[in-house]
């Protein structure tokens, strides 16, 4: 028969499409001239022989005629989209390199070309796999691989009003996984120190570089902290001013009144109000807003919003009072 096609994949006779997948995985991995830089001819020899077979074995047309006249037959089949024989009395398979890439997922990597630029993609066990979370390894001009960097995880870390006012510190324990020296994942926790300065925003993010996750061929992902605000109950964060709402009676909006507010950093307020407040009255306190991170010691302002609650029922005499002391 010539070339043993079914011992050259160590495959049996009966091998199904599966059984030919997992052994050229196998084997394409293992003789892949990139894995064999002191052994380069030997490795593409074989490499070439590998990827021949599974492309005979794996069509179904190639097999059938290869089972019955051998390799004799395969030289007589026409090319593809030819539609007659192929003239020259020689079986020209494919592109080894494009085989490999088209079966595990991979994109062209310069074709026949070696050299920086080509990527792979890597398994745990020294396997290769395509699909959506494939492992990228970039091929570097020392003959290695420089194992890719994942993207960063994030997690929201919610804050708030106060921590965000005055600054705190949160110890943040994370368990996390990472490859010990023999290629194994191993569980570690570490607490990590995070120091919210007086007036981050929502949406500020603290990066701790190689504390992520890290899996088999990868280097560890950075791990990103987003900070996020809690609600507060009395007061409302617009960029770096606060807004608080205060009802009063028609008696103090029209005849003046105090706001008593503690602060976020629990300092007592006492606003005097002389305006006469009317719909849509904004009284602004300049500097009592939220520090602006950039400009220590500079704050946004403090805007208070007012309600006016109208009486629902006045007696005649309150009536004649109004209208005598307001002109009417």
């Amino acid at each position: 028969m010539g070339v043993d096609y079914y011992n050259i994949l160590k495959v049996n006779r009966n091998a199904t499409d599966d059984d030919l997948k997992k052994s050229y995985r196998r084997l394409a991995m293992k003789w892949h001239p990139d894995k064999n830089p002191n052994n380069k001819k030997e490795a593409e020899a074989k490499f070439k022989q590998i990827s021949e077979a599974y492309e005979v074995l794996s069509d179904p047309q190639k097999r059938v005629v290869y089972d019955q006249h051998g390799e004799e037959g395969l030289k007589n089949m026409p090319p593809p989209g030819s539609g007659g024989p192929s003239g020259d009395g020689q079986f020209n398979p494919r592109n080894a390199e494009d085989i490999f890439a088209e079966f595990f997922g991979s994109s062209p990597f310069g074709f026949g070309s070696s050299g920086p630029g080509r990527s792979m993609r890597f398994q745990a066990d020294g396997g290769i796999f395509g699909g959506s979370d494939n492992i990228f390894r970039t091929y570097n001009n020392e003959g290695g691989y420089t194992p890719k960097k994942p993207p960063p995880v994030e997690t929201k870390l919610p804050c708030t009003l106060e921590e965000l006012y005055s600054g705190s510190t949160r110890k943040m324990k994370i368990s996390r996984a990472v490859m010990d020296a023999n290629g194994r994942q191993v569980p570690e926790s570490e607490i990590l120190t995070i120091d919210i300065k007086p007036g981050w925003k929502k949406g500020t993010k603290i990066t701790f570089p190689d504390k992520g996750n890290q899996q088999p061929n990868q280097l560890p992902a950075d791990l990103v902290f987003v900070i996020d605000e809690k609600p507060h109950d009395a007061f409302k964060r617009d960029g770096n001013d606060l807004i608080v709402s205060k009802r009063v009676t028609l008696a103090e909006a029209l005849g003046g009144t105090t706001v008593n507010l503690t602060t976020l950093d629990k300092r007592d307020l006492s606003i005097p109000v002389t305006d006469i407040v009317s719909p849509g009255y904004e009284l602004l306190v300049a500097k009592e807003g939220m520090p602006i991170t950039k400009e220590p010691g500079n704050r946004g302002d403090l805007r208070i919003k007012f309600e006016v609650k109208f009486p629902t029922r006045l007696t005649p005499e309150q009536r004649a009072g109004l209208r005598s002391a307001l002109g009417g």
